[in-house]
């Protein structure tokens, strides 16, 4: 499957379900995710010091093992999100997207003419390196691409039907945790204030046809009220925190086992 495949699923009103690599330096954590039932991955160079070079070449085994690779990128550099599609990923996430005019020189640049001024550099990954007409490879290679503009702040809410209206922006991705601090509900997940937020963004993103994806909600009880609100894409935590929580449940388990 790719960021095409992924868009359509989506669209016809399936959700999928992702997890973040910051742990991860190699392909293998695709293979690991495919293996595990996860639908794409999520590529975290804003919190993390993954080099551009490495989250291009785990995008490489994730379009392989056929799971989409997302990467959000450390900021709104036009460039850095460019040079990564190039390399592989299927799609390109843009964090702390208050406005419209914030994400749309990163939809420029993403983007194949007539929508962008994104420039041709050779055979792509994402296209199988096939030598294509310039309209086809254009044509192509965005279809199998996404931009998604993350929403973390009271300001992007409001502003969230304007970021969905631009041309080029495929969905919208909440990141919950920085949202609360910014309401000033730090850690309050539960709050009503965070089920309104959520539902006037759905609201304003189904009205110009885009999805959006829900991110920092990993309990059980918390997923199971926030889903069925219309969300079509969630990320489910990341190698690290999975990794931390399996490890700690383990020596938990030997020492009840030793401790009587």
């Amino acid at each position: 499957m790719d960021a095409a495949g992924l868009r359509a699923r989506m669209e016809s009103g399936e959700t999928v379900f992702g997890l973040g690599v910051r742990l991860a330096r190699t392909g293998e954590i695709a293979l690991l995710a495919k293996a595990a039932g996860f639908d794409w991955l999520f590529v975290d160079m804003e919190h993390n010091a993954l080099s551009i070079d490495t989250a291009a070449q785990i995008c490489l085994a994730a379009q392989a093992a056929g799971l989409p690779a997302l990467v959000r990128i450390p900021g709104d550099e036009p460039s850095t999100a460019a040079r990564l599609l190039d390399g592989g990923a299927a799609g390109i996430v843009v964090p702390h997207v208050d406005t419209a005019e914030q994400i749309a020189p990163i939809v420029e640049r993403c983007r194949f003419p007539p929508r962008g001024r994104r420039s041709i550099g050779g055979p792509l990954p994402q296209l199988h390196y096939a030598a294509l007409p310039a309209a086809e490879h254009m044509a192509k290679a965005d279809a199998r691409t996404l931009i998604v503009a993350m929403i973390e702040s009271p300001e992007a809410v409001a502003n969230a039907g304007d970021i969905a209206a631009l041309a080029g922006v495929d969905a919208l991705l909440f990141g919950s945790n920085d949202l609360a601090l910014e309401m000033g509900i730090p850690g309050r997940l539960d709050d009503p204030e965070m089920e309104m937020a959520y539902r006037a963004v759905i609201a304003a993103a189904h009205g110009h046809g885009k999805v959006v994806g829900l991110g920092g909600i990993y309990t059980a009880e918390l997923l199971e009220r926030y889903l069925p609100l219309g969300f079509r894409f969630a990320l489910l935590g990341s190698d690290l925190a999975l990794v931390l929580a399996g490890a700690r449940e383990r020596v938990a388990t030997a020492r009840r086992i030793v401790e009587g």
